[in-house]
């Protein structure tokens, strides 16, 4: 991981690179074009001169791009350079709520649905200049739509297809619903990224005194979907793991059509006295995380740490607030990859996990066409921080 940002790189790059930040995601993007720029005034290449090195060191490698609206609402793109041949990664934030466009006299909240269609716009404006178009959206647009039951809409599969029919050749997600909707677009390029290196070294880095071992630590999934992350940093940590489920009462149907939740069953070994990491994909409400945070408790559980990659929090924070003052809880950690409103970064308990320089790696090694597979499994990483920890512990 660290060897393509310090040192020479012989494959030449696939086009001229070009970052492309929609203003839901302005602050990680120009994260994200720092360390690019650091990285490339730092590499020394025997073959600068070449026409395929052209613009390789720049100041910014960040591609201007307006999305102004009439006064109906509608809105339009604008590319305000030249991207003819440039490899271009267009990063966006399809769940942040907190941008705003006029409609007349309204104004109205831009919805994930807004934000997906300026995407669209911004590759309807480039119009197939690019050599390669690449998205990175962090938070999968309708990932939560990804299956159908019955009579209703496969969003996901349909926005894929969309993509990918407007010419994007790679799109890059993390820590997706369901890794499959992938089937929907399979010849083109679709990883889904974890970032569970982040979550375990931001832990590290602000807590001290943990017994990262197999009778004082364990991971916990919160439910059968998250099982596989739980198991990966069990197996990794060498400690084990736990998981709930959700026994339902079939024999009553509520008004959505789905069944009440009759009580919530835990399998794994005996948690009193540990340390635990309860991980999942999202908060949404946070019922989910709070009601497993307080069964943890009941079962004699030391210190909870409680990592989301991404932290939604669209029923408010005051339901975290009293939990972590009731000792529910102990710290929450999620990644900067969607909106995070002031409130929550000045809270005590809560911990922001950076990825803009994971993300720059993985644009900098698929521009000079690269595999990610070593940054896609942080294992060493991981280890490596864990050992330093210990040692400074010791």
């Amino acid at each position: 991981m660290a060897k393509l940002a310090t040192k020479d790189v012989d494959p030449i790059p696939f086009g001229r690179l070009g970052l492309i930040s929609l203003e839901s995601s302005k602050e990680l993007g120009e994260k994200v074009d720092r360390w690019l720029v650091s990285w490339r005034e730092e590499r020394q290449e025997e073959n600068e001169d070449f026409l395929s090195y052209e613009g390789y060191h720049r100041d910014s490698y960040l591609i201007s791009v307006t999305n102004p609206r009439f006064g109906s609402g509608e809105g339009k793109c604008v590319v305000n350079e030249s991207v003819r041949g440039d490899d271009v990664y267009i990063l966006l934030d399809v769940c942040n709520h907190s941008l705003t466009y006029s409609m007349g006299k309204y104004t109205n909240l831009m919805s994930p649905d807004d934000h997906f269609q300026d995407l669209k716009r911004v590759i309807g404006a480039i119009g197939g200049k690019a050599r390669r178009l690449n998205v990175i959206m962090p938070y999968l647009y309708e990932s939560r739509q990804d299956i159908r039951s019955g009579r209703e809409s496969l969003d996901c599969a349909t926005a894929l297809q969309e993509l990918t029919y407007m010419g994007v050749e790679n799109i890059i997600t993390f820590d997706a619903h369901d890794a499959r909707v992938q089937n929907a677009t399979p010849l083109h390029g679709f990883e889904t990224v974890q970032p569970a290196y982040q979550f375990i070294k931001a832990l590290l880095n602000n807590v001290d005194g943990l017994k990262l071992d197999n009778d004082h630590f364990m991971i916990i999934s919160p439910d059968e979907g998250s099982m596989d992350r739980a198991i990966y940093l069990a197996n990794i940590l060498g400690v084990d793991m736990g998981m709930f489920y959700k026994r339902l009462d079939y024999s009553r149907t509520e008004e959505n059509g789905s069944h009440p939740i009759a009580a919530y069953e835990f399998l794994g070994p005996k948690l009193a006295g540990k340390d635990v990491i309860l991980v999942d994909d999202m908060i949404s409400s946070g019922d989910t995380v709070l009601t497993i945070s307080r069964l943890l408790k009941e079962r004699g559980c030391g210190k909870i740490f409680i990592c989301s990659t991404f932290g939604l929090f669209s029923g408010g924070l005051k339901k975290f607030d009293e939990a972590h003052q009731e000792g529910i809880f102990d710290r929450l950690l999620t990644t900067n990859m969607v909106y995070q409103s002031p409130e929550l970064l000045a809270k005590e308990y809560y911990i922001s996990c950076d990825m803009s320089k994971y993300i720059a790696l993985i644009i900098d090694t698929l521009n000079h066409d690269l595999s990610i597979s070593d940054l896609l499994n942080p294992v060493d990483r991981i280890k490596r921080c864990v050992n330093q920890y210990k040692e400074k512990n010791a």
